[in-house]
């Protein structure tokens, strides 16, 4: 591990303190909006009452044992530095450590960002410290962190500093000791350094961990038997070792299950494995000069093999993104998409609630800082393609559909498959939110049973209010019945999903298009659900109308039973049931190439207009409303990319069998065999 001081030298962009034009401009504006979250995280800490936030220190007064209620999960050493505290007021010291935490943050921000390895585009080393404060404020960790008596902060801080920002060995082993002292898995520093050849640095950490550990059991003997000795390193203080907030290996292998002597051994056993491979690509990377990676890396695997790895502790995981996956530019946001996702969001939005999927769930973070540790293959510096990855081959773009409506960037046509896992991770999170925003539609009875009544006297002066007559004359012919209620529940989702797997898989060009109309069309619907909750035919109380799929409902009842709990039973306006099928069915006419394909497309939205007016689920101008927005996503991919499968003229060379679209003209070696490897792949596709 080169010095700190000749690391922090070397970087072209350490000297960079501003930019001019537009990256200055944004820089500014990146740091406004970290600024802003960072007041957002600070009011939503100091709307607890002084009283309350001082108690959540879980300290007790000067004369009192630290671990006594058992809430305390902080070193004895950290007790023995917070304790004095509690002598102050409550409203100054809730400022005043919120005020230090989040500075704390920014601080990492800036100092993570000029550990970048060279050679650092100026966009990213003028950018790359806003950006990562601002991720970092709307993070798990950070949110939590900034909670009373939570040091997990500092410890990241101090290690960065002395790997980074101290010229000289001691200090900086002293930091790490510091950090290692409030939490002793990062311990794990003193073994990278001197592996990275700092000797010197890593005999200073480890000594001071020593001496602040037996200064803490000097003046605090009772305590320090308590956490070194009863709880093993602090696991079982602050909540049981088998809670979700314990991220680490132990308590992974208590949620699943195993208890006693055969746990241990395992836990052990693991750790030591982690720890090593850990410790080799850590050492690795630093030798190649990614100093923050290998600082990441290790943070990771402390965290993951301590005794008690809270998720306030994961800050670590976040810094990893500093690492490069991936030969093709395609792939090379998968890995930072999935960490931001990972410690930004709770992990039910990122994995569906199901049973065969909780151990993975349950142990989000702990995974990602695993992955991160020991099994992702980041790029070494010698690597071709560290600065050049495999160019993505985009078409020419089109011209702009309407003149005043100038396409964007991010609509250029790419040629090639896009990369599934990310695609699958955003396809989920993107599903999740919409679950959630429609959960959240207003659901006012009054105003929906209202609008109910609109609809059906629309509905009545059109001569098109059918849903009545067709309901009962479905209920009294049960096989009938049976099949709209199946078809109803059982192809929404199955449907579009089968499509979208067989363009991404087939035909990666129509794929695009189609996922962004589709994107699109249940956005605008969103906006209907907020702006118009409807009531659905089978809850308008005294219409008559049979919920052949739920069963009797009591309208008696403001919540209808348990469907309330699962969505919002007013999003009926427009029905999307009907608008996803209206897309299947146009996808498959434009792209299917037999005529009984296009048949069957054509007959999907027309079965399930049946479907959702003979279950009651929705009124005929719902799927008039699904069809306008299905259209209005259609017609936004036209207006901003242009029609499906043209590009504007010029010197492309067309790929054959590849829907119109053409590969750029050559500009090397990397040109060329992106656009040699589509037009293979479209040749055997044909």
């Amino acid at each position: 591990m080169a010095n700190a001081a000749e690391h922090s030298g070397a970087n072209g962009h350490a000297g960079v303190i501003g930019g001019g034009g537009r990256l200055g401009a944004a820089r500014l504006l990146l740091w406004v909006l970290a600024g802003a979250l960072a007041v957002r995280q600070a009011a939503a800490v100091l709307r607890v009452p002084p009283g309350e936030w001082l108690s959540g220190f879980h300290l007790p007064g000067l004369p009192g044992s630290l671990y006594d209620a058992g809430q305390f999960t902080g070193t004895p050493f950290a007790g023995l530095v917070l304790k004095p505290l509690t002598g102050f007021a409550a409203p100054s010291l809730e400022v005043a450590w919120t005020c230090v935490t989040l500075l704390f943050v920014a601080a990492i921000g800036l100092v993570a960002a000029r550990g970048l390895p060279d050679p650092v585009p100026r966009r990213t080393a003028l950018l790359a410290a806003p950006v990562l404060t601002a991720l970092m404020m709307v993070s798990l960790p950070v949110r939590e962190a900034a909670s009373p008596g939570q040091t997990a902060v500092l410890p990241v801080l101090l290690v960065l500093l002395a790997v980074f920002r101290v010229p000289a060995d001691r200090p900086a082993g002293f930091l790490i000791g510091l950090a290692a002292a409030l939490q002793p898995a990062l311990l794990l520093f003193a073994p990278l350094l001197w592996l990275a050849g700092r000797r010197p640095t890593a005999r200073t950490a480890a000594a001071t961990f020593a001496g602040a550990t037996a200064l803490s059991w000097a003046a605090l003997p009772g305590d320090s038997w308590t956490y070194w000795v009863e709880h093993l390193a602090g696991a079982g203080l602050g909540g049981a070792p088998d809670s979700l907030a314990n991220q680490s290996v132990h308590g992974a292998l208590l949620r699943l299950g195993l208890t006693g002597p055969a746990e241990i051994a395992l836990y052990v056993a693991l750790a030591a494995g982690i720890a090593w491979i850990a410790l080799r690509r850590a050492a690795r990377y630093a030798r190649d000069g990614q100093l923050l990676l290998a600082v990441a890396l290790t943070g990771c695997a402390a965290v993951a093999v301590s005794p008690a790895g809270w998720r306030h502790q994961l800050l670590w995981v976040l810094l990893a993104v500093a690492g490069k996956v991936g030969k093709r530019a395609a792939d090379r946001p998968v890995w930072p998409v999935a960490v931001i996702l990972a410690l930004t969001l709770p992990s039910a939005v990122l994995l569906p609630n199901l049973a065969a999927l909780a151990p993975v769930r349950d142990n989000v973070l702990l995974l990602a800082a695993l992955a991160a540790a020991c099994a992702v293959p980041f790029l070494p510096r010698s690597s071709p393609y560290w600065r050049e990855p495999v160019p993505t081959a985009y078409g020419r773009p089109a011209a702009a559909r309407w003149a005043r409506v100038p396409l964007l960037p991010f609509w250029r046509r790419v040629l090639s498959r896009p990369n599934l896992l990310l695609e699958l991770l955003l396809i989920r999170v993107g599903y999740s939110l919409y679950s959630h925003i429609r959960a959240a539609a207003p659901t006012s009875r009054t105003l929906a049973e209202g609008n109910g009544s609109q609809i059906h006297g629309i509905e009545k002066a059109l001569g098109i209010d059918i849903e009545h007559a067709v309901n009962h004359a479905v209920v009294k012919t049960p096989w009938l019945e049976a099949f709209f209620n199946f078809y109803y529940t059982s192809f929404h989702f199955v449907v579009p999903l089968t499509i979208l797997a067989v363009l991404y898989w087939r035909r990666p060009g129509d794929y695009r298009w189609a996922r962004a109309s589709l994107g699109l069309a249940t956005v605008l619907a969103l906006a209907g659900f907020w702006l118009y909750p409807l009531a659905p035919p089978r809850l308008m109380p005294g219409l008559g109308f049979i919920d052949t799929v739920h069963g009797p409902q009591d309208l008696a009842n403001p919540s209808y039973g348990a469907m309330t709990a699962i969505s919002n039973q007013y999003a009926a306006m427009p029905s999307l049931h009907f608008g996803w099928s209206l897309w299947c069915g146009v996808v498959i006419v434009m792209l299917a190439p037999k005529a009984w394909q296009k048949l069957l497309g054509a007959l999907h939205p027309l079965i399930t207009v049946c479907a959702i007016v003979a279950t009651a689920n929705h009124w005929v101008l719902d799927a008039v409303g699904g069809a306008v927005v299905v259209s209005a996503g259609f017609g936004l991919v036209y207006v901003l990319s242009g029609p499906r499968g043209a590009v504007a003229s010029g010197t492309g060379t067309a790929a054959p069998g590849a829907a119109g679209l053409a590969v750029p003209g050559p500009r090397g070696a990397a040109d060329d065999g992106a656009s040699a490897g589509v037009a293979a792949g479209a040749r055997g596709r044909r």
